[in-house]
């Protein structure tokens, strides 16, 4: 008779009860829960922190982890009480610039074009060549994908399907250096991730009932929000 294998556990960051001074991946004497994926993981880990090796992307990491602690203010004060003093849109900026970057692609919804056009205002202000492409660009229907007119949201019309595939080819092809999505549907935003040849960052996402602001149902979800614990399956 063989012995039954060990069910492997999955990590599960998200559940640890751990308190965060104590948990291994913030303390060398902290400790892990059983699904810590720190204790659990090593031999990924091991592999994953060779994959920071190669002299462009430690210095992608380096450059990423540099402005993280420069988005707080009086860190040499002792103690320390976290001060954070810059946004997203400026830390974004700030990045590309550390980057070298000259050339930055805008990918946004059709929905967000008022937005996009003030944060291109930004990134030209900070010196970037900003290419951009919205989401119905090409003009392709949706009954290419499939979709039915009951499907649709204007019935009745040949309506332009979102093409996140178009917007990173778009942009591969102009050769840009560094990609900001702005307000990309769910789905939609993993393709532009899937098809994109260069790294990408997420300025806002869509939230078409919160204003973009996806936590405020998350922050209200024992109030106003309850209803997301309980929800109506459909697939």
């Amino acid at each position: 008779m063989t012995d039954k294998k060990k069910k492997k556990t999955s990590p599960s960051c998200a559940s640890c009860e751990v308190e965060v001074p104590q948990r291994i991946c913030f303390s060398d004497k902290g400790k892990g829960h059983k699904g810590c994926p720190t204790v659990t993981q090593k031999e990924v880990l091991i592999e994953a922190n060779k994959a920071y090796e190669p002299k462009d992307v430690k210095a992608f990491a380096y450059k990423a982890s540099l402005q993280e602690a420069q988005c707080y203010a009086n860190r040499d004060q002792h103690p320390y009480i976290m001060q954070p003093t810059k946004t997203r849109i400026v830390e974004t900026c700030e990045f590309a610039l550390k980057m070298g970057y000259k050339r930055l692609g805008l990918a946004f919804c059709l929905g967000l074009s008022k937005e996009a056009k003030i944060v291109e205002e930004i990134l030209t202000g900070y010196g970037f060549e900003v290419v951009s492409i919205c989401c119905k660009a090409g003009n392709t229907s949706k009954e290419s994908i499939g979709i039915s007119d009951d499907e649709k949201i204007y019935k009745g019309t040949d309506e332009a399907m979102c093409n996140p595939i178009f917007q990173a080819k778009a942009l591969n092809q102009e050769q840009v250096e560094f990609n900001i999505l702005l307000g990309l549907c769910v789905g939609h935003d993993a393709l532009f991730f899937k098809f994109s040849d260069i790294p990408t960052t997420v300025l806002a996402v869509k939230d078409r009932v919160t204003g973009h602001n996806p936590l405020a149902a998350v922050y209200q979800s024992e109030s106003y929000y309850k209803k997301i614990r309980y929800p109506d399956i459909k697939k």
